[in-house]
């Protein structure tokens, strides 16, 4: 597979002489392991990877047993690498990396380290607690149009239904999508919620978790009060329980509830979330419609327009200081709303003729004063070149 963009910092990183540990965070089945050992083939030197992701099976004295092995690799002059593969799964797993890190330092053993993990809070926790100083996170997002354009030769119509999973690629069938929706449905959204979700953290109501997923999914692109949800899902629970769930569906790289922008960050946090999804893909293969279905329904694909641009943006930011919001108030309503260094960017999707769009970007720029303003789609900047170009374009 061809080597995706982010793989040029990555050989950078491991080409300096050893001083942090190499951390890839991103979520299931974007390419992080293909990325690594990629990298790893690069630089030449002796490499051990191992993986974690049997959590049941592994432990500190596992990891500590590979850990020797990967030093007895080395090369005297090169020195080596270790790969470890969702370190996360072991419990307490940052203290002993810190133990063995530490000890090669002081005994100069040239053991290069990198980490990969798709658990973000759980990585963030070690990380911070025990590594800090020694680490530098490089995310990796779900694969952009011009990643599935240039390795795939995909069209931005088969990118917006299919996504940007590319271990799915090859079951893309616009005639029979069945095998690709299995696909999408088992190994990547019920096995990033069983194994990196309920497995990992404490859910009290797991059914509660899964049914907010398929909600978000089927409103993505769309804004609905915790109340509305718990009504939509016909659930007694409470608006906590929701917020928490979400922020967990967000780390795992599946969904976002993005927040109103406000001029006081307390009415900011309070505010009703605008679904979004990560990846397009996460729509589709719920939503029962096929490739030619889905052309054909003027609503669903232009909600679909909406949610590949909101998920471009929230990979683009990821790893960076630049915040994404969206803004309503009454009938006004702005899609999207970039933050970074004080500047804002407010951005319309347009995918058919809605008056209201206008008179809600109108609002917001009376209230706001954006240094830009975009309008992607018709008679604006198309959606493919908006996707093809880097975010500092427009910000």
């Amino acid at each position: 597979m061809k080597a995706r963009p982010i793989f040029r910092s990555l050989l950078a990183r491991l080409k300096e002489p050893r001083q942090r540990i190499q951390v890839l965070l991103g979520p299931r089945q974007v390419g992080k392991t293909t990325l690594a050992l990629q990298a790893a083939e690069e630089i030449d030197r002796p490499c051990h990877y191992i993986s974690a992701d049997l959590a049941t099976l592994q432990s500190l004295s596992w990891l500590k047993q590979q850990w020797e092995v990967a030093r007895h690799k080395m090369d005297p002059k090169k020195g080596g690498l270790l790969i470890i593969d969702e370190v996360q799964k072991i419990p307490n797993w940052s203290d002993m990396v810190k133990a063995l890190w530490d000890e090669d330092t002081r005994k100069k053993v040239p053991l290069s380290v990198m980490i990969l993990g798709s658990s973000p809070w759980l990585m963030q926790k070690g990380l911070s607690e025990s590594l800090a100083g020694r680490f530098e996170v490089l995310p990796v997002t779900h694969w952009s149009f011009e990643e599935m354009r240039s390795t795939f030769g995909w069209s931005i119509d088969r990118y917006l239904y299919f996504g940007g999973y590319p271990g799915a690629a090859s079951l893309a069938d616009e005639e029979s999508p069945l095998r690709w929706t299995n696909y999408i449905s088992e190994a990547l959204i019920e096995t990033t919620i069983s194994r990196d979700i309920l497995l990992m953290v404490q859910v009290n109501k797991p059914a509660l978790l899964r049914r907010l997923f398929q909600l978000g999914c089927m409103y993505s692109g769309q804004i609905l009060s915790y109340t509305k949800v718990l009504g939509e899902l016909q659930e007694s629970g409470n608006t906590t329980t929701l917020a928490h769930y979400l922020d967990l569906l967000m780390g795992a790289g599946l969904l976002c509830g993005l927040q109103k922008i406000a001029q006081q960050p307390v009415r900011q946090k309070g505010s009703s979330p605008k679904f979004c999804v990560y990846n397009t893909a996460l729509m589709t293969a719920q939503s029962g419609k096929s490739y030619r279905q889905a052309k054909e329904d003027p609503v669903f694909w232009g909600r679909l327009v909406e949610s590949c641009v909101g998920a471009h943006l929230l990979n683009a930011i990821r790893g960076t200081a630049v915040e994404l919001f969206y803004w309503r108030e009454g009938d006004a309503e702005v899609d999207f709303v970039l933050r970074s260094e004080g500047s804002l960017t407010a951005i319309e999707v347009k995918s058919n003729s809605d008056p209201l769009r206008g008179a809600g970007m109108d609002a917001f720029v009376k209230k706001f004063h954006p240094d830009r303003i975009l309008l992607i789609g018709e008679q604006g900047i198309p959606l493919e070149e908006f996707l093809l170009k880097p975010l500092s374009s427009f910000i």
